[in-house]
């Protein structure tokens, strides 16, 4: 049977482990974003897949010629540079990706920790042991990440045989958020120190769920500056902008050599637009998660 796996370690192996110390932060990002591939093979698949879509790209290119008049020089061009770019971008989406998929998951984690530390506080209330607790967040899928995060910890009890302290430790070294790396840590030394973990889970989810208040609130009282400076900016002064380039056509059709009406078609179809989607790219990187 055919493995894909094994062929891009066999192919990309060595050259892997020449250069590992340069992909450190793909290596430390793997198990925070829950790939279950050893670096090695990851590295190695990224390669063979960039590897493979340098050549088909050179092949498209080959027969797209065949079909389509372009200049010797503009085909020396492309041949160069497309099938280096779309390597490169491959091997680039694949060593950002377990980033990308990490910071995902400690913003899922981050967003509902408040809400289940205060679940957890309040079961442990009854007298419940924390290995108990954990076994009924990992049924609870409204608390995203933290409910896989749980389930992983009952496997590794259930299944793998270890004791509850040792899984949990491990649960924290992995997890992409530090709050609930925090958090966890905070049992293990309760319990180890003969604390009352049940006091522990219900201050935390208490001082949790206030933080969470507190940036709710900021966040809002932000979202109310940045709807004014929307309205200022990006619904009047376009406005602004295509009137005054009206009144302008009416003195002179060019303006410092370029067309008014064409100006006026950028403005319109090129530059508000563009700005608008960059206000929401930057309101999606600062939003707080409700």
């Amino acid at each position: 049977m055919f493995n894909y796996n094994g062929l891009a370690t066999g192919l990309f192996g060595g050259l892997v482990d020449k250069y590992s110390s340069t992909l450190n932060f793909v290596k430390n990002y793997l198990p925070k974003a829950n790939i279950r591939i050893p670096f090695r093979t990851y590295m190695c698949v990224a390669l063979l897949t960039s590897s493979i879509i340098f050549f088909l790209s050179i092949g498209a290119l080959f027969i797209a010629f065949n079909f389509i008049e372009i200049q010797a020089f503009n085909k020396i061009i492309l041949f160069i540079l497309a099938p280096f770019i779309l390597a490169a971008t491959c091997f680039a989406i694949f060593s950002f990706y377990p980033t990308q998929k990490a910071n995902s998951r400690r913003k899922s984690i981050d967003t509902n920790l408040p809400f289940a530390l205060t679940h957890m506080g309040t079961v442990a209330e009854s007298g419940v042991p924390p290995y108990v607790i954990f076994k009924l967040l990992a049924n609870f899928e409204e608390y995203g990440e933290i409910s896989n995060e749980m389930k992983k910890l009952v496997r590794n009890v259930d299944s793998f045989g270890m004791d509850p302290l040792t899984a949990i430790r491990e649960i924290a070294e992995r997890t992409p958020s530090k709050e609930f790396s925090k958090a966890l840590l905070g049992i293990v030394t309760t319990t180890e120190s003969g604390g009352d973990v049940k006091t522990y889970l219900k201050n935390s989810g208490e001082q949790a769920l206030f933080n969470w208040k507190i940036k709710r609130e900021k966040f809002l009282q932000q979202l109310s500056a940045y709807a004014e400076f929307y309205t200022g900016i990006l619904i009047a002064a376009p406005l602004f902008i295509i009137a005054l380039f009206s009144v302008m056509g009416m003195i002179s059709p060019t303006l410092a050599g370029y067309n008014i009406l064409t100006l006026t078609k950028l403005s319109i179809y090129l530059l508000v637009p563009a700005v608008n989607i960059g206000f929401l790219i930057f309101l999606r990187g600062v939003e707080v998660e409700m």
